[in-house]
């Protein structure tokens, strides 16, 4: 793949260990567009110590659905930190949504956190606050800098088991099996032939 029509919509990104960035030292990005104006993603294994019950509280929606009080929200990125990004499955019929695979998007409408409340809205979310964003060219360049590695699920399946149902502390790891080998193989000095 050039990286003159890379498109890693639907990847995840992995921080390699040269990349000490404090938003992005060991983390795991779902990358929700990449196009040519730049890519977006979320990152999925930083939880906050804000919980659903308290952010629901602070946008003034009662939150009727107990089962998901204490999840955790989620440290999306340092981009606009104080908008809502609810990553989900299945897709609904929301005001401001994405479409980034056959099953999965990404809304910011406020009528989603308002169906979610009351148990109506999508069984499978993560809520975060901030979005991970690169300008034309930077991700790709970053990647050729030995910062990120990339990797698709090989399935539906598969990518929803790690987004939505493998615990934050585990995603790490679980987006690095999907590339066949031990993560203590990973360098942070890049080698070229």
């Amino acid at each position: 793949m050039s990286l003159d029509n890379m498109n890693l919509t639907g990847h995840f990104l992995i921080a390699m260990p040269n990349l000490t960035d404090p938003y992005f030292a060991k983390s795991v990005t779902f990358i929700c567009t990449h196009n040519q104006d730049g890519a977006m993603g979320i990152v999925i294994n930083r939880p906050t110590d804000m919980s659903y019950e308290t952010l629901f509280e602070k946008i003034n929606i009662k939150l009727e659905d107990t089962a998901i009080a204490n999840d955790p929200v989620l440290y999306g990125g340092p981009v606009q930190p104080e908008r809502g990004f609810v990553l989900h499955e299945p897709f609904g019929d929301w005001d401001s949504s994405i479409t980034i695979n056959e099953k999965t998007s990404l809304t910011t409408s406020k009528d989603i956190l308002e169906a979610v409340a009351v148990g109506a809205g999508p069984k499978k979310l993560i809520f975060s606050l901030g979005y991970a964003g690169w300008t034309p060219n930077q991700l790709e360049q970053e990647i050729v800098q030995n910062s990120w590695l990339s990797v698709q699920a090989k399935d539906i399946e598969t990518l929803n088991k790690i987004l939505f149902e493998t615990p934050h502390e585990e995603q790490l790891n679980a987006a690095i099996s999907l590339l066949g080998f031990d993560p203590a193989m990973l360098s942070d000095v890049a080698g070229h032939a």
